[in-house]
């Protein structure tokens, strides 16, 4: 009891009614979450019951959704004219019970980034993502977001990453969350996006290496270099190594690199066993855009591999990261090809 009047649980009599504090919300597509004012702080479990819940179905007829000057969404009762924060789908709520995993595996592929940060705090934590105006980039922004951190969304095109940090906002009007202009297709892109995040003087706790392209056609960049391994590995590494000193002085800090199962068919040597560089950034007549993919996601996994290998001892972790087989996001808008076989292959995978 000391503990539950200590949190301020004890003084409501029903455990569906909220402590003091607290605010029931819902998401866009129906999900109930909870947040905690004086925290500053989010979570799907109702804070005394441990009870999920999801809306039963849509708004109610003449009800609309909007959203104000910041940010934040409010309903509009058409029929009886009145505006309120509430959701009136909270009226409709049923419980929901994910069935927890057996095994010693946590997570699984049915799990959403939401849940792996599920009663994390990160209130402090500095986190870039490259790509994150959509796609898998979008979405652990805006998890990392809503846990408190302040997220950069490092994007090559800044109307996108703009409208990405609207979205985000609108989920939470309190997110911290900023686009800053980042092009892995040019070396001094992604010099000066490392002078302007250095010049905030603000520590770097995440640097996730997302974007990425599949399937373009072959073209060389600004900086000579095959589009494909300069965006999907060459840019990443560079970004890496500007930020490293900082990464180093934040610590405990991590790099995560997004890479790919396909790694695993390609090889980057030759007949003698030695590092062919001619295979990395190859000329128009040997380029295959799949193969191009593989060998920059090989490339990934080599260099985190080895980054974690010097940076741990200085409190700086580095994994690479397999999303998932046939991810359907954005990746394959480079060739109608990969369009099509996306869309087929859709209902076998998983969503964003």
């Amino acid at each position: 009891m000391a503990a539950l009047k200590y949190a301020g649980l004890e003084d409501t009599d029903s455990e569906e009614e909220l402590p003091p504090g607290w605010e029931e919300r819902t998401t866009k597509d129906g999900w109930v979450y909870y947040a905690n004012h004086l925290e500053e702080k989010t979570q799907w479990e109702h804070p005394k019951s441990g009870k999920r819940k999801r809306v039963a179905g849509g708004l109610p007829y003449g009800w609309e959704q909007e959203t104000d000057e910041s940010g934040q969404v409010y309903f509009v009762d058409h029929i009886n004219k009145r505006t309120t924060y509430l959701d009136p789908r909270l009226a409709f709520t049923v419980e929901d019970n994910p069935v927890k995993p057996t095994t010693r595996q946590k997570y699984d592929g049915n799990s959403t980034a939401m849940e792996i940060l599920q009663g994390r705090d990160l209130s402090g934590k500095v986190a870039i993502i490259t790509g994150a105006n959509s796609g898998i980039g979008f979405e652990t922004a805006k998890s990392l977001a809503l846990h408190g951190a302040y997220v950069i969304l490092a994007c090559r095109n800044m109307s996108r990453g703009n409208d990405a940090v609207q979205r985000i906002l609108t989920e939470w009007h309190k997110a911290k969350v900023e686009a800053m202009t980042l092009d892995l297709a040019s070396l001094h892109s992604v010099q000066h996006f490392a002078e302007a995040f250095k010049s905030k003087n603000v520590p770097l706790h995440i640097l996730i290496c997302n974007a990425a392209i599949f399937g373009a056609p072959w073209c060389l960049t600004e900086d000579d270099l095959e589009s494909t391994f300069q965006v999907n590995h060459l840019g990443h590494f560079y970004l890496v190594q500007l930020l490293e000193d900082v990464l180093r002085h934040s610590s405990p800090a991590r790099v995560v690199v997004v890479s790919s199962e396909s790694h695993r068919f390609t090889e980057i040597k030759d007949n003698n066993g030695k590092l062919d560089f001619s295979l990395l950034s190859p000329s128009k007549k040997e380029y295959w855009a799949m193969l191009a993919y593989n060998r920059s996601k090989l490339c990934n996994i080599l260099f985190s591999n080895e980054l974690n290998r010097r940076l741990a001892p200085h409190g700086v972790t580095s994994n690479a990261v397999h999303p998932g087989n046939m991810m359907y996001s954005s990746l394959h808008r480079s060739w109608w090809v990969y369009t099509l076989l996306f869309t087929l292959a859709r209902p076998f995978t998983k969503s964003m």
